[in-house]
């Protein structure tokens, strides 16, 4: 990849960006879970509300983000939750890659032990592939468990890795 590529916390003059990179994921329909987008305000509180949130910067601008929190409470609280975005300009660019080794570091300093993938949208081949080349270990299949935007359901996977 041409250019300087870091991972760092986000800061609040990110947030345009981040939701800019968020929201085009949300409108594709293939890969987040969420249908609504999220305005200014509301893009401030959900980054804000993460355990950490992480932009992916190439030289000197926003690319790719990340978020990072607990997969669920009390007795499973060790077990954190991702997900990542890149700008659909930089996507097969390693931007990803930098992205998911700096959450899997970020897991281990904020105390997670596991860090787990609920849906996977089966038909998301690159990120498989590299979740699966960095020693992430697919669980199983939910049949039918994403409802794309088209309204036809597709498989997930779900996958961990242990920190």
């Amino acid at each position: 990849m041409a250019g300087e590529l870091r991972v760092r916390p986000y800061k609040v003059e990110d947030l345009p960006a981040l939701a800019e990179i968020w929201n085009q994921i949300v409108e594709d329909g293939v890969a987040y879970p969420q249908e609504e987008t999220l305005d200014g305000v509301e893009a401030a509180a959900f980054f804000a509300g993460q355990s950490r949130a992480a932009v992916a910067e190439l030289d000197g601008k926003v690319v790719g983000l990340y978020i990072l929190h607990p997969n669920n409470v009390g007795r499973c609280g060790h077990i954190a939750n991702a997900s990542y975005g890149v700008s659909r300009d930089c996507r097969g660019r390693g931007v990803g890659r930098a992205l998911v080794k700096d959450s899997l570091a970020a897991c281990g300093a904020l105390g997670f032990r596991l860090l787990q993938f609920n849906a996977v949208v089966a038909s998301n081949l690159g990120a498989i592939a590299l979740y699966q080349s960095l020693g992430f270990q697919r669980v199983g299949i939910i049949p039918g468990g994403f409802r794309l935007k088209d309204g036809r359901y597709e498989d997930i996977i779900v996958f961990y890795h242990r920190v």
